[in-house]
């Protein structure tokens, strides 16, 4: 019931990368929001045993990427433990070194500013360190278990 009440709210879709560009270490969120515009924090929330969260913690840097309505094959395979390993994407190495993937609507990337634990989760405060919009292109959103893409008018 929690999960089908939580699912109401549409939400966009972000891969967040850490660890080396090669291979890209990485998984799927929908839980990331920002905290605080002085200075800017932005949070995410990883699964306890989640294999992506110890490169991250070893790196203590990380970017969350924002993908675009094109890009649901990058977002799917990035959300299986089965294939997130297995994924080839172009990425980039950002000023912390870890990649940033090159065709995402826009990314943050942060330095790990505090973890807090909540539940089977892990909260990542973040301070970002660069930014930029890669593209003008609509949107990847979740609503109700499905992906959507937004009509964005000017």
């Amino acid at each position: 019931m929690f999960r089908s009440v939580c699912g109401n709210f549409a939400t966009g879709v972000a891969v967040v990368t850490s660890g080396t560009t090669s291979p890209v270490s990485g998984l799927t969120v929908n839980s990331f929001t920002s905290v605080s515009l002085d200075p800017p924090l932005i949070l995410i929330c990883i699964q306890n045993e989640s294999s992506e969260l110890l490169a991250l913690k070893r790196t203590g840097a990380f970017a969350v990427n924002i993908l675009a309505a094109d890009q649901e094959d990058i977002c799917r395979a990035f959300a299986s433990r089965h294939t997130r390993r297995l994924v080839e994407v172009d990425t980039r190495e950002g000023i912390t070194g870890v990649p940033i993937l090159s065709t995402a609507l826009a990314y943050l990337e942060c330095r790990v500013e505090r973890e807090v634990y909540a539940g089977d989760h892990v909260i990542i405060i973040g301070e970002v360190l660069e930014l930029a919009v890669q593209r003008d292109d609509e949107p990847l959103a979740f609503f109700r278990n499905n992906y959507h893409q937004l009509l964005v008018s000017s």
